[in-house]
């Protein structure tokens, strides 16, 4: 598929010549700064989710140093609203746009289908055409190091999860905390509270207090503020700060921060479209490819606690641990994935049960 923005630039590039004007070394009389557009479901400042695809986006309007421009729309609900914000940013004259959001997927789909000359990336959704890509982090690896170290923290044997929406990949990501936190700790439970929402801090903190008050003593959540971190530095316990570094919000609870850097996907598709080679494609990413970074780990954390965390980050990032690979059963005693078998990428994006030990039900 030809870029529109790359045939702009051949068309300027061949009148120049015609009419005997000089052009630059790169052969175009002058270059227009590719267009991107991109759309988030929270507000740049949630600490989370949205302020690291934030961050994202200004490494590339820094690496791309003048050959990119970009803009972004914050806080779009996920559904009708969304669908309006991307066609305003198809028709504004972006050449890509990406949307950072699972309830972004059907009307990125829409859109892209109107608008067959834009590049669209959708992250966590599972459906792609020709100018329609999705790209994912391999957040269940992050989850796995955070179930390592709350397995090996809890005193009370339970510890607690912060849960946004019952998706894929929140689904999986609990039974990946869960099946690390039991593999150093066969007596450890979890409990699990959902919010429907991804950035509100009042529910997150009130979700944190009550776990708290359950004898929970080791909080991950798979929300955005650092709500969380706060209730748990106040209340005496332990926590894992979610996508961006939240150290800072909670000194002693603090336990590490898995840190999101979606910098080296978007210049990688960036540039697949500037040269003409990007394709549609379902694209992962995670330790090894420097999109999950553990973060800030504690002076405070025991050394043995430190060294295993360091030991799966390792594993992980060399391929030599998978966590989704079988014998596993699901809590109700189905083989869900069988003995040797590790989970394709495919199959990930479609887990929707929980792993043996796992006391509760996945919401409808």
């Amino acid at each position: 598929m030809m870029k529109k923005h790359n045939n702009w630039q051949r068309w300027v590039a061949s009148a120049a010549l015609a009419l005997g004007l000089g052009v630059t070394a790169s052969g175009a009389l002058a270059e227009d700064p590719m267009k991107v557009g991109f759309v988030y479901v929270g507000p740049v400042g949630d600490y989370g989710w949205s302020y690291e695809h934030d961050r994202a986006r200004q490494e590339v309007e820094k690496h791309f140093a003048g050959k990119v421009k970009t803009t972004y729309v914050e806080k779009v609900p996920e559904g009708a609203d969304a669908e309006r914000v991307i066609r305003q940013l198809a028709q504004q004259g972006n050449d890509m746009i990406f949307t950072t959001s699972f309830g972004f997927m059907n009307p990125t789909e829409k859109v892209a289908k109107k608008f067959p000359k834009i590049f669209f990336e959708h992250a966590t959704g599972y459906k792609r055409s020709d100018n329609m890509s999705t790209y994912v982090l391999r957040t269940y690896e992050g989850r796995y190091v955070s179930g390592i170290a709350a397995g090996m923290m809890t005193k009370t044997n339970t510890i607690g999860y912060i849960a946004s929406f019952p998706i894929p990949e929140v689904i999986r990501d609990i039974d990946s905390v869960y099946m690390a936190a039991k593999s150093v700790n066969p007596d450890v439970k979890i409990k699990i509270m959902w919010v429907s929402t991804w950035y509100d801090p009042v529910k997150e903190s009130e979700a944190a207090n009550a776990l708290i008050d359950q004898g929970v003593d080791v909080l991950i959540q798979h929300t955005d503020s650092p709500a969380p971190l706060m209730a748990a530095e106040k209340r005496g316990v332990k926590a894992i700060g979610q996508a961006s570094d939240m150290s800072k919000f909670a000194p002693n609870a603090h336990m590490f921060s898995i840190q999101d850097d979606w910098a080296p996907h978007y210049i990688s598709s960036i540039e697949a479209v500037m040269n003409g080679t990007w394709k549609p494609q379902d694209f992962w990413g995670g330790f090894a490819e420097g999109m999950l970074v553990v973060a800030s780990v504690n002076d405070n954390l025991p050394a043995d606690v430190k060294a295993k965390v360091a030991e799966a980050q390792a594993a992980l990032k060399a391929g030599t641990l998978k966590p989704f690979t079988g014998p596993i059963k699901d809590n109700q005693g189905n083989v869900v994935v069988a003995a040797g078998h590790t989970l394709t990428d495919a199959e990930l994006a479609g887990v929707n049960w929980y792993i043996e030990g796992i006391d509760a039900t996945i919401p409808k």
